[in-house]
């Protein structure tokens, strides 16, 4: 089993150090450039589309942008935010968090194409919308095998294995803050997930948009008490996170290159931008013009990495903990927060945090998966071996953790971003002409623009039927 670790391990170090890293940055830079920077013309858009109100759809209320904007984050923020950024810190230093910042600046580009695109090749499934990558697979490039095995991947990455990591977290971090048995935490946890992954994607929806403004305001709040009590520190921290970032100092030390990349694997596994996860909620929400929806999803990599990914970073910088790589992850966190307000204070803070971004990351990551079961099968009783499936999996998470499956996961994700990629590279021009429709209706004067692509020219739109309805 050893062996088979090592080289999962092996495998994946090269696939997410080299090839997925530089395909990640090359398709964000590229969209950046090509939509003369959509994440900076328009964020004040952002912002305003998340207070957009759905509209009825047959007889029953349709998800909103902020709903489908919570499921998201509540999939993007989880306990990587804390663990993973501490671990950045550690070992690449203040400079980490400055390449962290760059790349989820240049991420939300590609986050805001694929949600677009996500929205404008979805269907409906009769009371809600539904569409993902798998979708826009089928319907944009008239591939259904890709579809498919994207789903599969989907389902198997998100929907059961990455959520049995998420629930070894919170046993883990109760055992040690509270001693509370894992078995305890299996069934509390199962029975909670159960309640809500029952109640059909409304009711997801609704948990998430509670959970997730709750966790973020809270765990900004923590992050500025500690800031303010540590005030004196911030000008020098801000100096070191800039200064090491572009000296040549570091460059010369060897330092430079382990600060780029633990900033620049942090930020892209944190945002998720390009893996084709986040599509699937975009697709849900019911809005007049996709871009709407694709401007909702670039300030969920705003909200995931700018400001979660920093509150972590700041805690661990202006605490005084030393940071010398020693100790990393979930154990830097918690003890610079012990640190900054007390051992026991801290201890308790950070499991009560642990059991918010863990359980908001559960639900979402479920949805996904059954996104991608609804586009596999329509037989319900699939879906039903699913829900099972991914309770299981949830209380086995609580129970062990399962170091091959977590490493085997990594790979299969790694196929779905590499799938995901290739779909939006090739189907750019369609997002790239469905923007300029809206650029051009708002130049017009258009107040709130209206999607109709059977009226745009030069647009294929073959499999956008659900907006000319």
């Amino acid at each position: 089993m050893e062996s088979f670790n090592y080289l999962l391990e092996s495998v994946n170090n090269i696939v997410w150090g080299y090839f997925l890293i530089a395909l990640l940055i090359g398709t964000g830079v590229f969209f950046t450039i090509r939509t003369r920077f959509v994440q900076f013309r328009y964020f004040k858009e952002s912002i305003k589309s998340l207070n957009d109100k759905p509209k009825m759809s047959d007889g029953k209320r349709s998800i909103s942008s902020f709903q489908a904007f919570s499921i998201s984050v509540a999939s993007r923020v989880g306990t990587g935010n804390m663990a993973g950024v501490a671990t950045a810190v550690a070992i690449g230093g203040p400079a980490s968090v400055f390449w962290m910042w760059a790349i989820a600046l240049v991420g939300s580009a590609t986050s805001f194409i694929e949600s677009t695109l996500a929205q404008a090749y979805k269907s409906h499934d009769g009371a809600n919308y539904i569409g993902g990558p798998a979708y826009y697979m089928q319907k944009g490039l008239n591939s259904r095998a890709m579809g498919v095995i994207f789903s599969i991947v989907t389902i198997v990455t998100f929907g059961l294995v990455f959520n049995s990591v998420q629930t070894n977290t919170i046993a883990l971090s109760l055992k040690t803050t509270l001693g509370v048995d894992n078995i305890i935490v299996a069934i509390v946890t199962t029975i909670l997930t159960i309640l809500v992954i029952f109640g059909g994607v409304n009711r997801i929806a609704k948990v998430s948009s509670i959970i997730v403004p709750v966790m973020a305001l809270a765990y900004i709040l923590l992050s500025f008490i500690i800031v303010a009590i540590n005030i004196e520190k911030l000008p020098s921290i801000l100096y070191d996170i800039i200064g090491e970032a572009m000296g040549f100092k570091q460059m010369a030390a060897g330092a430079f290159g382990a600060a780029v990349m633990q900033g620049v694997r942090r930020g892209l596994f944190s945002n998720e931008a390009g893996v084709g996860s986040a599509p699937n909620a975009a697709a849900i929400a019911d809005v007049d013009h996709p871009v709407k929806q694709g401007f909702v999803q670039m300030l969920g990599v705003f909200t995931d990495t700018i400001i979660i990914c920093s509150c972590t970073a700041f805690i661990v910088l202006v605490s005084g903990t030393t940071i010398d790589g020693s100790i990393k992850g979930i154990e830097l966190t918690q003890l610079a927060v012990g640190d900054a307000i007390g051992s026991n204070l801290g201890n308790y803070l950070i499991s009560i945090m642990v059991i918010f971004f863990a359980f908001s990351s559960v639900i979402g990551n479920y949805y996904y998966g059954e996104v991608n079961i609804r586009f596999v099968t329509q037989k319900k009783q699939w879906l039903l071996i699913y829900r099972i499936a991914a309770a299981m999996m949830v209380f086995v998470g609580a129970m062990a953790s399962l170091d091959a499956v977590w490493l085997l996961a990594d790979l299969t994700m790694a196929v779905m971003t590499t799938l995901n990629l290739a779909a939006i590279l090739l189907l750019s021009k369609v997002a790239f002409t469905i923007l300029d429709d809206y650029t051009a209706q708002k130049k017009r004067g258009v107040k709130n623009p209206n999607f109709r692509p059977s009226e745009i020219k030069g647009l294929n739109n073959k499999g956008m039927e659900v907006w000319d309805e």
